[in-house]
C-alpha cells in the first residue's frame, strides 16, 4: 500500500464554525461528524476534523492546493467578507495575491487564527 494522508485534526474556538468557514471558502459538501469533531472531507478524500480543545490554541499552517477557478471565487469570497489576507507568509503586503511558483496564491487566517494558504501551483 502507498502512502497516503488521512485526516488531521484542526483545533477550533468554534468547531461548527470553522468547518463552515471551509466548507463555504473552498465549496465543499457537508460531511458526517461525530463525537467532539465536526468534520469537512475535500476532494480527494482527507478529512478535517475540527474539535474545541480545553486549551489555548496555538497556530498552524495550513496550505490548500485549489485550481484556478476555485481560487478567483474563493478570493472574490475573502474580499466580499473583509477578511484580511496578505500575498507573503510574513505579511507585509496586505490585501495582495502572489504569482509564485507559476501561479498564484494568498494567506489568511480562519476564525481560530490558523494561517491559511491558498494556492494554484504545488511548489514542487
Amino acid at each position: 500500500m502507498t502512502v497516503t494522508f488521512n485526516h488531521t485534526i484542526i483545533a477550533a474556538k468554534d468547531r461548527d464554525e470553522s468547518a463552515r468557514f471551509y466548507r463555504e471558502l473552498l465549496e465543499l459538501p457537508e460531511a458526517p461528524s461525530w463525537g467532539l469533531f465536526t468534520n469537512v472531507q475535500l476532494s480527494d478524500g482527507v478529512l478535517l476534523q475540527f474539535a474545541e480543545p480545553p486549551v489555548e490554541i496555538q497556530m498552524q499552517h495550513y496550505a490548500f492546493l485549489v485550481d484556478d477557478e476555485l481560487f478567483d471565487r474563493a478570493y472574490r469570497r475573502l474580499c466580499e467578507r473583509g477578511i484580511e489576507h496578505w500575498a507573503d507568509p510574513q505579511m507585509r503586503r496586505p490585501g495582495e495575491i502572489n504569482h509564485e511558483h507559476g501561479g498564484r496564491g494568498v494567506y489568511f487566517k480562519d476564525p481560530a487564527g490558523h494561517a491559511i494558504e491558498l494556492i494554484t501551483r504545488p511548489y514542487l
